[in-house]
């Protein structure tokens, strides 16, 4: 009987272009993930970032402190960091090298099996122009809709 513990980074799509995507697991504490599992997380500020030993960790995440968690208890925004395969860690670290390209957070999940698993994507930044072509594109869509909905 466990909800569906499904946080976004809703802010990204419409700040960069998304190249590629991954699920990565993510070392946590025991305080950490029955925060998580009380939907107590954000990552709308987050990034990630390769350390000097190739390990990938998300920054800037916000896991609030447990309810019912005494001196055990964790640091709201610690560095934390992801799982992924070495291939995959490589391709991301000469991605990320390149000018412009950054990895962020889509969303944080529990999967079937009851770990947190984070959706992370290879994305390159969009500028003002393409801010606006989203806002005009979403804009053009939603009237088409209204306009379907009236003559159906």
């Amino acid at each position: 009987m466990q909800k569906n513990i499904n946080i976004q980074n809703k802010k990204a799509r419409f700040q960069y272009e998304i190249l590629d995507k991954y699920t990565a697991g993510i070392v946590l504490t025991g305080t950490e993930i029955k925060s998580i599992r009380s939907s107590k997380a954000s990552i709308a500020e987050s990034f990630c970032e390769f350390n000097e030993r190739g390990e990938l960790f998300v920054i800037n995440m916000t896991i609030e402190e447990y309810a019912f968690g005494n001196y055990y208890n964790h640091k709201p925004k610690a560095e934390r960091k992801l799982l992924l395969n070495k291939k995959e860690l490589k391709k991301l670290e000469k991605e990320v090298n390149v000018k412009g390209n950054a990895i962020i957070p889509l969303r944080l999940f529990i999967n079937d099996k009851g770990f947190a698993k984070m959706e992370i994507a290879l994305a390159k930044g969009k500028k003002l122009y393409d801010k606006r072509e989203t806002i005009k594109d979403r804009d053009n869509k939603r009237n088409l809709d209204r306009v379907k909905k009236i003559y159906k």
